[in-house]
């Protein structure tokens, strides 16, 4: 008889999904912050440029956010659960970039985008903890005694 798979925890998909947002806002406040520095730009222009854009501070702020967020997801799942959900900002990338920064998408990117989800949907079959008595990420666990 085939086991249940057991629910992925209420925090661990929260902390994805905002891992996700979180991603996706960096990727495109990161563009905006240079988009309107030319191509042939020293370093510095562009760093300049980027210093000087209130979105390279809101990609900022999402990063010391997703930091924060990421510790939080990888205390209560795997890692090698976890990160592979991150690809779906991949996905709202593209999405926004396509429909908001105007940029092309072709066929072969929404094959890519296709082949990520059956990814991600196999991934996601499996359990978000292989530590299920109680220990850590690590497989350790508090009590010094335990074995």
């Amino acid at each position: 008889m085939k086991r249940p798979r057991p629910a992925i925890p209420a925090p661990v998909v929260v902390g994805l999904v905002l891992a996700i947002v979180l991603d996706t806002v960096i990727q495109i406040t990161w563009k905006l912050a240079v988009a309107g520095v030319p191509v042939g730009a020293s370093a510095s222009a562009t760093i300049r440029a980027a210093l000087s854009s209130y979105y390279f501070y809101a990609a900022m702020l999402a990063f010391v956010a997703q930091l924060f967020n990421w510790m939080r997801v990888l205390a209560r799942a795997d890692l090698s659960f976890a990160q592979p959900f991150t690809a779906l900002s991949y996905i709202t990338v593209l999405t926004i970039s396509s429909r908001v920064l105007h940029e092309s998408l072709p066929v072969s990117k929404i094959l890519g985008v296709v082949l990520i989800l059956l990814g991600v949907f196999f991934i996601s079959r499996t359990p978000s903890s292989t530590a299920g008595d109680g220990a850590g990420a690590t497989g350790r666990t508090s009590d010094p005694d335990a074995t």
